[in-house]
């Protein structure tokens, strides 16, 4: 009888003991994004999070974005499967379309506050394959920066709400003098997004194929988009020196004066506001096209989980911490994305004339946010070569814009019938 109750008492031991272990976890989370200001942040909410869950310890692995795809590869294939991920968009399509990623929206219909995410936060987390393989922590949303005072100085009361005004703008701001071009061009490494934004606007549309994997990029509207930037620059309406510019250069470009206008995300909005007056610049919605529509180019990473993992139960609650609504709110206005939340914008940080274009853009249909092919193998060389070297020759008049388009499309369509193909 009592080796009868011992033995209950030490099977129902470890029971609980095992209960309690797997209550106690170790978690493993890998940024990718690094920062040391943003990491102390990161820290800090990880942090208050074990406090809530004792006996939980968690491991933050920052790895410099400039190797980071590379040393998350070597991890994956080495069995060390971190248990949350910072996931950029860029490398959503990739891991989903092998499909690495574990699918969320089970847990999605289970967490009360799925109900108060916008629809742009729920597409985007559902973009790869149309399940929802991440939750989004934020949005990098293009919008149209504009100086007050040097429209002002050129006659100019208010921000382009056209792709006519934009050109008219720049030139007429270029010719006012005194060395001030009109617009920020980035003509090096990461102008892929301008063109493709020009493009769609004045092409009316999206998307980058037809359905048979053709390009939409020689389409003569998307032809004229490419053609409003190259006259741009060629008439004087951006700086010369722009076509090497960089993200750091079309920032400082901007808060120094040196142009007016300039397409960027949130993050720029970080190193502006430091530099500029609030009262001397604001943040307008890209200006739309012939069809009355602009396609902002959207970028946005999240937090996700491997199928591979093996605590993604335990897993999952840190991804709902860090994802609520008071901690998101406090990561968006640091690190500079939109938040992901519905009424956001009502939060007195964002009730500024810096934040209406990306809210407007946000919230009004005319406004399509035209998220990148990242699901193609060549993306990554297309967006960091191809675009570069070309554009970069046609902008100096060594190449003509047709050509140019037609390569891109060339390229492009090869891909995506390739994936087509393998789907």
């Amino acid at each position: 009888m009592t080796t009868r109750f011992a033995l209950k008492a030490l099977i129902l031991a470890v029971g609980l003991g095992s209960a309690f272990c797997s209550l106690a976890a170790k978690l493993t989370v890998v940024e990718v994004i690094t920062s040391p200001p943003r990491t102390a942040l990161l820290q800090k909410m990880l942090d208050e999070y074990k406090t809530q869950h004792p006996g939980t310890e968690i491991e933050l692995i920052s790895l410099p974005w400039c190797q980071a795809f590379e040393k998350l590869g070597t991890m994956l294939q080495s069995g060390q499967v971190p248990d949350v991920v910072e996931m950029p968009d860029t490398w959503q399509g990739l891991y989903a379309s092998n499909n690495m990623l574990e699918d969320l929206e089970p847990r999605l219909k289970s967490w009360p506050e799925s109900a108060q995410l916008t629809d742009k936060t729920l597409a985007m987390a559902r973009a790869a394959n149309g399940k929802a393989t991440m939750v989004p922590y934020g949005f990098y949303l293009r919008a149209l920066f504009w100086n007050k005072k040097l429209f002002k100085q050129a006659g100019l009361s208010e921000p382009p709400k056209t792709m006519d005004e934009f050109a008219s703008d720049a030139k007429r701001i270029s010719q006012s003098g005194n060395g001030i071009s009109g617009y920020c061009m980035r003509g090096g490494v990461g102008g892929t997004n301008a063109w493709m934004m020009f493009m769609a606007a004045m092409n009316g549309s999206p998307a980058f194929f037809d359905k048979d994997g053709n390009s939409t990029l020689t389409q003569p509207g998307a032809i004229k988009g490419a053609q409003l930037l190259v006259d741009l620059y060629q008439q004087g309406g951006a700086p010369k020196d722009s076509v090497n510019w960089g993200f750091n250069e079309i920032v400082s470009g901007f808060y120094s004066g040196k142009c007016a206008m300039l397409d960027q995300d949130p993050d720029a909005l970080i190193a502006i506001k430091n530099s500029m007056a609030a009262e001397d610049f604001a943040v307008a919605p890209m200006p739309v096209g012939p069809s009355g529509k602009a396609f902002p180019t959207i970028g946005y990473t999240g937090w996700a989980m491997f199928k591979q993992g093996k605590q993604n139960d335990v897993a999952w609650p840190l991804i709902t911490f860090l994802s609520n609504k008071t901690n998101n709110l406090a990561w968006a206005k640091f690190v500079g994305t939109l938040p992901i939340y519905k009424g956001a914008e009502q939060d007195p940080f964002y009730q500024t004339p810096q934040f209406a274009g990306w809210f407007k853009e946000l919230n009004d249909p005319n406004y399509v946010p035209l998220t990148m092919p990242t699901h193609l193998k060549g993306w990554g060389y297309f967006n960091s070569v191809i675009v570069k070297e070309s554009s970069q020759e046609t902008l100096l008049g060594e190449n003509d814009t047709k050509d140019m388009v037609q390569d891109w499309a060339s390229y492009l369509s090869k891909e995506q019938k390739a994936w087509l193909a393998s789907q």
